[in-house]
């Protein structure tokens, strides 16, 4: 018997972006649902790769358990979706394990950054998103990426000023989160532009954006550099 992978649907007329429930972070996008979906198993291996160290290669299932239509542009990576498991608490060993997890992603996003040679290059076209201007070379996606740290906490509350390293600032912005009252009891918070957010959303979320820049990163840095660019993530 094979993987079930629980996936949850976002999309419009832009394209769909896909995400595996149990595998926290995950995700797939493409310009239809067929598209998306066949870049799931693969997106799998890879992240079970990166997390658990483990390369066997089992059968895998798709099991769509929620579908939204949503107005913000799934082609430019953005997402607004709140999972339904997303709202229910959280035990102590469920957020310890989500912890490392969060924390060896902003590990390995450091790593992978300074095994780039030039950090400035690039070799990208400049484009504009609803967002603003897409980061082009490694130092860009690196600020970009680390500066949502205090976005993504804001959401559920907490007020923090980020760090420049991305690890470091990871590890002190949960040590405010850990800081408020029953956190592990996961409150929805009304945020920004009326989205939805939670802890479990935000623990998802950062491990979701560093993906998707690694990612970036990484090709961008390979196309020059090659088998010299560190892959923790299994890109």
């Amino acid at each position: 018997m094979g993987e079930v992978v629980q996936c949850i649907i976002e999309y419009n007329e832009n394209g769909y972006l896909i995400y595996a429930e149990n595998y926290p972070g995950a995700y797939a996008r493409g310009s239809t649902k067929d598209e998306a979906m066949q870049k799931i198993p693969s997106e799998i291996q890879a992240y079970c790769m990166w997390a658990y160290n483990d390369n066997s290669k089992q059968r895998i299932s798709i099991e769509s358990v929620q579908e939204q239509k949503v107005n913000v542009n799934v082609r430019d990576a953005d997402t607004c979706i709140l999972f339904d498991r997303e709202r229910a608490s959280i035990s102590e060993d469920e957020y310890s394990k989500l912890k490392l997890l969060v924390l060896k992603s902003a590990w390995d996003f450091r790593k992978l950054y300074h095994s780039i040679p030039d950090k400035n290059f690039t070799n990208r076209q400049e484009r504009k998103t609803f967002y603003g201007w897409v980061p082009l070379s490694a130092s860009d996606v690196l600020i970009h990426t680390n500066n949502v740290t205090s976005y993504y906490v804001g959401e559920i509350g907490v007020t923090i000023k980020n760090r420049k390293d991305i690890y470091e600032n990871r590890v002190s912005a949960l040590k405010y989160v850990e800081a408020m009252p029953n956190y592990l009891q996961n409150k929805v918070f009304k945020g920004s532009y009326n989205e939805l957010w939670t802890l479990r959303k935000v623990m998802r979320r950062f491990i979701w954006h560093d993906r998707i820049h690694a990612k970036s990163m990484y090709r961008l840095a390979n196309s020059r550099w090659g088998e010299t660019i560190e892959n923790p993530f299994y890109f």
